[in-house]
């Protein structure tokens, strides 16, 4: 069996390109090859999005299901005419204010789009990242490169070079380490192929940020409950995604009773001899005695939530624990796009302390 060589990695900052680096990466993607690259919000794994055997390769890499649409991602708003048949006004005025930007659009798609990109749909998904090496490998590559997240599919997205490499190391071909990005959640989508523009994942940019500037946008009702029947018109609406490997539940209710129940179930376990992970803040962590502690972050500061939730959820995948127990994050702004990925992790398990105060009393 032929041996797959591990993908070069190339070192560089935005501020300090590896020009070399850029154009052979830009010949690989114009070859039918892959490569993984850093954006604002996760790393993205890079193939030519007007080759549909690129496409398919990303698909075998990640281990996909190939009806779940790739992004196009382009580096010039003037690209965006070649591939779709309308830009409908109120994308233009998304577009103006939030591109490039943590924003994607899904769009009709023009007949040079291949469906094996789209997923077989008549719509394309279409961002233009404000990360300046992601720019330039597009440019390098001819301006159109697909990239879904560079993760094996269902794992946490890579917000590192380093989990790139833990993932697809030996299925690509060339990995840019831009350093840890910035934001750490994939982008907002955001429909327009039907009359009122939805929300088909939350992101940076909120559904309140989108409603102030367009007016009338609602959720996607898949969003709240997924229907397994349903095509999805967009990334990571179908599957489980972000999961680590042990079993994560999120505990959620007022916070005195969360850090009571999750330490009632850690010391439960703790005695079963089994290890046990817990996902809390800066402003709680000190409150748990049992289990595995990691901060997430700062509830008042909910960007770094958002920044070091994957890079968490991996973290644990290291420690051999047999579940985790996450805090829930209803955070002011960016709370629907962090629940979000993490109701998907767990995979809709949650635990709410009042239900189970009420159980309780009630004998059930």
């Amino acid at each position: 069996m032929e041996r797959k060589m591990k993908a070069e990695i190339a070192v560089m900052t935005a501020e300090n390109i590896d020009e070399d680096a850029i154009r052979r990466g830009g010949e690989i993607l114009k070859n039918g090859g892959l490569v993984a690259f850093p954006t604002e919000t996760v790393y993205g794994l890079g193939g030519n999005a007007l080759d549909p055997k690129a496409s398919m390769k990303i698909y075998a890499a990640k281990g996909r299901p190939s009806d779940n649409p790739l992004i196009v991602h382009i580096a010039d708003i003037r690209d965006l005419d070649r591939i779709v048949t309308e830009v409908p006004e109120k994308a233009r005025i998304l577009a103006d204010k939030y591109w490039p930007g943590p924003l994607t659009m899904i769009l009709p798609k023009a007949d040079i789009v291949p469906k094996e990109t789209t997923g077989g749909l008549d719509s394309v998904a279409v961002r233009f990242p404000s990360d300046r090496i992601a720019q330039e490998l597009i440019r390098s590559a001819g301006g159109y490169v697909a990239a879904p997240s560079a993760n094996t599919s269902g794992r946490p997205s890579p917000t590192t070079a380093q989990h790139v490499a833990e993932d697809l190391g030996e299925a690509i071909d060339m990995i840019i380490d831009g350093g840890q990005v910035n934001i750490g959640l994939e982008s907002t989508i955001v429909d327009f192929t039907e009359d009122i523009p939805v929300v088909l994942r939350p992101g940076y940019i909120s559904l309140e940020m989108l409603q102030e500037t367009l007016g009338d946008v609602r959720m996607d009702k898949g969003l709240i409950k997924p229907d397994s029947k349903v095509h999805p018109k967009a990334p990571g609406m179908k599957y489980r995604h972000y999961a680590p490997k042990a079993d994560l539940a999120i505990v959620e209710g007022p916070t005195e009773q969360v850090i009571s129940e999750i330490e009632k179930r850690a010391k439960e376990a703790e005695e079963k001899g089994q290890k046990v992970g817990i996902i809390a803040t800066d402003e709680t962590k000190g409150r748990y005695s049992h289990g595995i502690i990691k901060s997430i972050g700062s509830r008042e500061q909910e960007e770094t939530i958002a920044h070091h939730l994957y890079e968490v959820l991996r973290d644990f995948d290291s420690c051999n624990v047999s579940a985790i127990y996450s805090e829930a994050f209803f955070t002011p702004r960016m709370g629907q796009a962090i629940m979000n990925r993490l109701l998907k992790a767990a995979g809709h398990k949650i635990i709410n302390v009042q239900e189970e105060k009420e159980n309780d009393s009630t004998g059930m």
